[in-house]
């Protein structure tokens, strides 16, 4: 993979907020984070501060929400507003499309399409059964036909019908179509292990065509993504680290090496 295409690094501002997230070991001690791949994965323990991180970077370069809140406004991202004043953002250029992504949001996301959808179609039906017949009847429908086929075709006939790791994915490929800056938190969560692979091979490839991707995530497989940058997010910093030395690579294998084993080894404390 080559170099990071829209954002090169974040160095702290000589102005600092105080209050969290800046009482974050990791953040308080951070001073500047390059960027040297197209595809960086933050990884680490929960609470470590990874989607603060994240979500701080989104704000930062003023990313656009696939959710119900932008970011501006979602109350639960006040602390990645205030880590955004705390840093300045050094681009290599700008981004036309710039988007954060959770999980949970998609599915928020994919009901206001099914609600856009059926209110087209209920305006459809009272044109039908409202306005004389004619020429301006026949436009009024026609529009409301079009805006519903459109939606449609991009998303299905049924946003809201499909499994949650279909409509996640589905999503992804629909909205990440131009080369791009993408925050995406834990994408993982609604996947199986093959849909996984789904998305490792989408992200190679969206990668490859000039899109950017930062990246929260507890998946090995995602992980394993040839040529992407894995920082290991704890309380010592941000710490690159090879796939295979990632804790979640070791836990995952020693499971399926010998899960009796592991499970005793927890009883034993």
């Amino acid at each position: 993979m080559t170099a990071p295409a829209f954002l090169a690094a974040i160095e702290r501002a000589e102005a600092q907020p105080e209050g969290f997230p800046f009482t974050l070991p990791m953040v308080a001690g951070l001073e500047r984070l390059a960027f040297t791949a197209p595809v960086t994965f933050l990884v680490g323990e929960n609470g470590s501060g990874k989607s603060t991180l994240l979500e701080g970077l989104a704000m930062g370069m003023r990313a656009v929400a696939v959710g119900s809140h932008d970011l501006a406004r979602d109350p639960s991202l006040a602390a990645a507003r205030a880590f955004a004043t705390g840093f300045r953002f050094v681009r290599r250029r700008h981004a036309k499309v710039r988007l954060f992504l959770r999980a949970e949001d998609v599915f928020g996301f994919t009901r206001r399409v099914q609600e856009s959808m059926a209110g087209l179609a209920e305006d459809e039906a009272d044109y039908a059964r409202t306005l004389p017949e004619g020429y301006g009847r026949r436009l009024a429908m026609g529009v409301m036909a079009g805006q519903r086929g459109a939606l449609a075709s991009r998303y299905g006939a049924d946003p809201d019908g499909a499994s949650h790791g279909e409509t996640f994915l589905n999503v992804l490929e629909q909205r990440l179509r131009v080369p791009g800056l993408y925050f995406l938190d834990e994408p993982e969560a609604p996947l199986s292990p093959a849909r996984c692979l789904r998305l490792l091979a989408f992200l190679r490839d969206r990668a490859g065509e000039g899109s950017q991707f930062v990246i929260a995530t507890h998946s090995p497989i995602l992980m394993a993504l040839p040529g992407a940058e894995i920082l290991r997010v704890s309380a010592e910093g941000l710490v690159p680290t090879p796939w295979a030395e990632t804790e979640h690579v070791q836990v995952m294998r020693a499971v399926l090496a010998n899960p009796a084993r592991v499970l005793a080894a927890m009883d034993r404390g």
